[in-house]
């Protein structure tokens, strides 16, 4: 595994997870309370024994290289690194990543210069615990040119993936990048025995989803490439390379998530606070790493706590939390109830202010916020609602957003006493 690279794709704008990427790249919005984004893929590959990493991003990359730098420092007898490859000028392009495939173009010559075995492609939006290893391994034992990782999903959400058809020894002969007519789909549904080949249960009307993940032979990678104008992996390479190459599908069972919008992050970070979680955070063999923060443990007094997750350093005072996260120095008021919500936390504490007047950071007194995402450093006055009273399902403003329903206060936004949302 030491001679795989691993690039990791979070080079997009982020939009449809507006406004948590106004001042953020896409892999360095928090998740789960006390990680970010990009720990998720770094993590599964630090477990596979795969230390040479790479992250393409382009929008908003300072937080991101501050986290990368703070969080994974390796020793001086190691070769393993995680370096960030932002978009940039060269004398022979000056145009930005235009799409995944794009991206991985334009930094080839950094990617393959040590000449690695394979080149193991991930995305930054994604929650999910995968044995990147026996992904790789089967690649190799396969032979095979290309591999794509894939996910069984019902007939009725195939337009939304990569949809493909295999043989009976997992190859890829057909590969339709979001298929919409239904005559199309009925083709791609996988026969039951071919489901159980790939270790995923027998059961009718599925099909076989790309997770976007791949592991490339170098050479291979580099024909499909270079001296093309494809720009992204699921519309262009992968169809391109179903006809000619040894393309496998490697099947994958376990919890992924693709979290790439608001309603999707919400609800993911949710399905974290049930009493037996989809995906196991507390696994002492294959943790997610993050920045170390040395924060003390969490404090509280006198509160009702259902199915929630508090993180470290955090003081919650006389409140109700139910069905939620809340993330590292998250402070929460007398009164205060909060039920369906992702409570970022905070940078810093801020115990008291010179203007009576001004929320401090985190919740005050008396609120009630239900279906929402606090972002980092946010501050929430006093006798706050933030309930979506009307009922909206999109809503852009400068302190705060309604994304599918959901109730977004942006990063260090400040919402003042007795507001109602």
């Amino acid at each position: 595994m030491d001679k795989v690279v691993t690039a990791i794709l979070g080079g997009g704008q982020g939009s449809r997870l507006a406004p948590l990427t106004r001042y953020r790249a896409k892999p360095a919005v928090p998740v789960a309370g006390k990680f970010r984004l990009i720990d998720i893929p770094i993590s599964n590959s630090l477990h596979a024994g795969i230390d040479r990493i790479y992250v393409l991003t382009q929008f908003n990359s300072a937080s991101l290289h501050r986290h990368i730098a703070q969080s994974y420092r390796f020793d001086v007898f190691s070769s393993g690194f995680v370096n960030i490859l932002a978009a940039e000028q060269s004398v022979s392009n000056r145009d930005w990543y235009q799409g995944t495939a794009d991206a991985v173009r334009q930094n080839l010559p950094r990617l393959i210069y040590k000449r690695p075995s394979e080149v193991l492609v991930l995305s930054g939006d994604q929650l999910y615990l995968m044995a990147l290893r026996s992904f790789v391994e089967w690649h190799r034992a396969n032979l095979a040119d290309l591999t794509v990782a894939v996910k069984a999903v019902p007939r009725e959400q195939a337009h939304a993936f990569g949809v493909m058809k295999i043989d009976s020894q997992g190859q890829i002969i057909d590969f339709v990048e979001k298929p919409q007519d239904a005559a199309q789909i009925e083709q791609l549904v996988v026969p039951t025995q071919t489901l159980e080949r790939l270790g995923f249960p027998p059961d009718p009307d599925q099909c076989l989803a790309s997770m976007g993940i791949y592991v490339f032979k170098p050479a291979v990678l580099k024909a499909l490439l270079d001296g093309t104008s494809a720009t992204d992996f699921g519309h262009e390479v992968i169809p391109t390379a179903v006809p000619d190459l040894r393309v496998f599908a490697f099947g994958y069972s376990g919890y992924w998530r693709d979290i790439g919008t608001i309603p999707a992050f919400h609800h993911a970070n949710l399905e974290l606070t049930q009493s037996v979680p989809p995906l196991d955070l507390y696994s002492p063999t294959t943790p997610f790493y993050t920045h170390p923060r040395f924060l003390p443990g969490t404090k509280i007094d006198d509160c009702s706590v259902h199915h929630s997750v508090i993180c470290e350093g955090s003081v919650v005072s006389g409140a109700s939390v139910s069905n939620s996260i809340v993330g590292i120095r998250s402070m929460i008021r007398e009164g205060t109830v909060i039920d369906s919500t992702v409570m970022m936390g905070a940078n810093f504490y801020e115990w008291e202010s010179d203007t009576p007047d001004t929320p401090l950071v985190g919740i005050g007194r008396n609120c009630t916020i239900r279906n929402a995402i606090i972002d980092l450093d946010s501050s929430i006055g006093d006798g706050v609602q933030l309930i979506n009273e009307a009922g909206r399902d999109e809503v852009i403003e400068e302190d705060f957003a309604i994304r599918g329903g959901v109730i977004v206060v942006p990063r260090g936004s400040s919402i003042p006493n007795g507001t109602v949302i």
